[in-house]
């Protein structure tokens, strides 16, 4: 990730659309490619959680749940 921040892990459940993960995981297999015995070397499970969290740091989820006007419905 582009910044070095004091970060923790969190497992929970996010909504995201099947296109998102889609594109991922393919875009995952493209850069990694396959091994010798023609499988992919990509954990696709780690890429969807490594791309929500360079997400979060990139587009500044910090200063948006600050902010308390972003809890109302």
């Amino acid at each position: 990730m582009t910044e070095s921040k004091n970060t923790i892990a969190v497992r929970i459940n996010v909504e995201m659309t099947p296109a998102s993960l889609q594109a991922i995981v393919e875009n995952a297999k493209k850069i990694a490619g396959t091994g010798d015995k023609g499988y992919y070397t990509v954990d696709t499970a780690d890429k969807v959680g490594e791309m929500i969290s360079r997400f979060l740091l990139e587009k500044n989820f910090e200063d948006f749940v600050m902010n308390i006007e972003n809890y109302k419905q």
